[in-house]
């Protein structure tokens, strides 16, 4: 690495990954802190486990049909002034979730947090994509999705915390946990607002040489990608492969919602603890999970690998979930619940190199929304599954062994795809370009 793009990289990293860490904690813990407040909230409303996993996953059916009009909103107005009036608005219509008196009044929040934060995540994604050279993206996405378990490292034993609040100025503790927790996503809107920097070129904060190199060195890669296949934003949204990675990405997320909201739940039944005890051992999975993501991630880049560092995580969800189904030892079954949780967060940032290595401009914003839409209702199909499994068995015997079940067809999927490493350098190899354009393209 030469000295300029050194020090390019560097001041990128550090100017937009810890702020965008910070984002994406306070969203991710706005979206899973129902799983938190659901014990409580279940026996305060009467709600069934299937109520309660249709109203927790609904939230990603209306995501699926915005998502994809949001990113396409975010690539023409830009992130800063984009992704701040999503944190406004998911901010406050979470904190309206503390007011949910019926079944309908719980879906329709759902519904509407669903429509408000639609875009965030691949907004970010696509937004990365305009900032960082392909090489570096499993690593900077690692940091960035670092957010996901450090959300529920922190946010669990914090969330705990707020629950004992009940009966505090007549609310009650899972109340309270939505009103808190909504305040920072809309104090950040206005952060994002004014500190988020929509492209390299208007970066004043880089020198103008930094300006420069970064913006060829972009440039350049999409000139390649284009040179192997070029698409629009129709063209992209009926992709055989984007919507291939779709259904692989379903087969991630579905374990990763169908665990996170009913884990604590299933701590619970462990008996004898307080919700703070809940907590800590509910963000036990997620510790370990968050080192395995920023390791695994770096170590994709390093090697320039893609294939093998997304499907062995994918195995490794199978595996911890089938041994978790089949464990009644608290002990054991949290270290098996562990495993499968390394396997989810190390093959998040893997993931997403793999679209947008074909991907690039407004085909990315449209290709990487499409791929997170579908993957994202996994949110919906996990807990809801979930719930009715566990409401007909009484037990998370047969939740479990379909949660391992969707990671197998990942993995599968992974291995028929592929990935041409080919696709992520900057300039085209001559003798290799026709091959490359029909791989590219199958």
């Amino acid at each position: 690495m030469d000295g300029i793009e050194q020090r390019t990289i560097a001041k990128v990293t550090w100017r937009l990954v810890p702020f965008l860490i910070l984002c994406y904690f306070i969203a991710y813990l706005d979206r899973v802190n129902v799983g938190f407040a659901g014990p409580s909230l279940i026996k305060d409303l009467g709600f069934s486990q299937t109520v309660f996993g249709a109203g927790a996953g609904i939230f990603f059916i209306a995501y699926f049909f915005f998502e994809i009009p949001s990113n396409l909103a975010l690539a023409r107005f830009g992130a800063s002034k984009w992704i701040a009036r999503i944190m406004l608005s998911w901010g406050l219509i979470s904190a309206g979730t503390a007011f949910i008196w019926s079944e309908a009044s719980f879906y329709g929040v759902r519904i509407l947090l669903g429509i408000a934060e639609a875009g965030f995540f691949p907004g970010i994604i696509f937004f990365l994509t305009l900032w960082f050279p392909a090489i570096y993206r499993a690593r900077i996405i690692g940091w960035f999705m670092f957010a996901i378990p450090i959300s529920t490292v922190i946010g669990a034993p914090i969330s705990g915390l707020i629950l004992n609040l009940d009966g505090v100025a007549g609310l009650r503790g899972w109340q309270w946990l939505f009103v808190i927790e909504a305040v920072p996503a809309v104090l950040m809107s206005v952060a994002v607002w004014f500190y988020l920097t929509d492209r390299p070129s208007a970066a004043r904060w880089l020198e103008p040489d930094e300006r420069l190199w970064l913006s060829e060195r972009l440039a350049a890669e999409e000139r390649h990608r284009e040179s192997l296949l070029k698409l629009d934003v129709w063209r992209s949204l009926r992709n055989p492969r984007v919507l291939t990675l779709g259904i692989v990405y379903l087969g991630i997320v579905t374990p990763n919602y169908g665990i996170s909201f009913f884990l604590p739940q299933i701590v619970k039944a462990f008996g004898g603890l307080t919700n703070f005890q809940v907590g800590m051992i509910n963000a036990f999975p997620y510790a370990v999970g968050a080192v395995s993501m920023v390791l695994w991630g770096h170590h994709s880049d390093a090697v320039r690998e893609r294939k093998w560092h997304a499907a062995i995580p994918a195995a490794m969800i199978a595996l911890g979930f089938v041994a978790a189904a089949g464990l009644d030892d608290p002990y054991l079954k949290m270290i098996a619940i562990a495993i499968a949780a390394v396997g989810i967060f190390a093959v998040l940032p893997v993931f997403w190199t793999l679209p947008t290595a074909f991907l690039s401009g407004t085909a990315a914003a449209a290709g990487i929304a499409a791929i997170n839409s579908i993957g994202n209702l996994g949110g919906y199909f996990g807990p809801q599954v979930f719930g009715i499994i566990k409401d007909a068995t009484q037990s998370d015997f047969g939740g479990l062994l379909f949660l391992a079940a969707c990671a197998v067809v990942a993995f599968a999927l992974i291995l028929v795809l592929g990935h041409n490493p080919a696709l992520e350098r900057a300039e085209p190899a001559p003798a290799m370009e026709s091959a490359q354009r029909h791989q590219a393209a199958s």
